[in-house]
């Protein structure tokens, strides 16, 4: 099958052929594309908001806190949205709203720890869930060995890596870290996150 430049140049040949006027040699009417528009409300599943916040929260998980360091200091937010994504490379996975102001922080600075509280740390991941405030204010930490991210005193483990890559969902960003260092605490248990309380876990 020919394509759309050669099917153009017969379609100006034959026009020639037979007297029409046609535009300069090469040049042809493009027709525009289709517009781009955004879903319609027909093709929407139906999921309500609260809904999908009420059924995903009987999902546990743990509780953490994503640290960075750039030019105005430290910088850091509570992140439930984290997981181990591959060990050959070692690359961790956390997610972020889009909205963030912290997010552009960490993301300058290319580097972040990822604090894995420990279940006595509650009061410390409400600190870090308040937008605007000065988290690290009384926080002890110091920098973790290879990014120099703030890494908590006191926390289960910590993982410090380097930011891989960053893709878009929807409104929240995937960010992809390679594993520089880590460690824990074996007499450590985590904090937990259900249904919108904390826990603990009950061994």
């Amino acid at each position: 099958m020919m394509g759309h430049a050669a099917m153009a140049a017969t379609a100006v040949r034959y026009l020639r052929s037979v007297g029409a006027a046609t535009a300069s040699p090469g040049a042809y009417e493009v027709t525009p594309r289709p517009r781009l528009r955004a879903v319609g409300e027909d093709e929407r599943a139906g999921v309500d908001g609260r809904e999908f916040r009420r059924v995903l929260g009987h999902f546990a998980s743990g509780v953490t806190v994503v640290t960075a360091c750039d030019a105005d200091g430290p910088a850091g937010f509570a992140c439930q949205s984290f997981a181990s994504l591959s060990l050959d490379p070692p690359l961790v996975v956390f997610m972020v709203g889009r909205t963030s102001t912290t997010w552009p922080r960490i993301a300058r600075a290319g580097v972040f720890c990822v604090n894995v509280l420990a279940e006595e740390q509650g009061a410390l991941c409400r600190g870090f869930a308040v937008s605007g405030a000065d988290k690290f204010a009384g926080v002890g930490h110091g920098p973790a060995p290879v990014t120099g991210s703030p890494l908590l005193v006191g926390v289960a483990a910590w993982i410090d890596c380097t930011v891989q890559a960053v893709h878009t969902g929807g409104d929240h960003l995937v960010v992809v870290g390679r594993v520089e260092a880590l460690d824990a605490r074996d007499d450590a248990m985590p904090l937990l996150f259900h249904r919108g309380r904390f826990g603990r876990l009950d061994v």
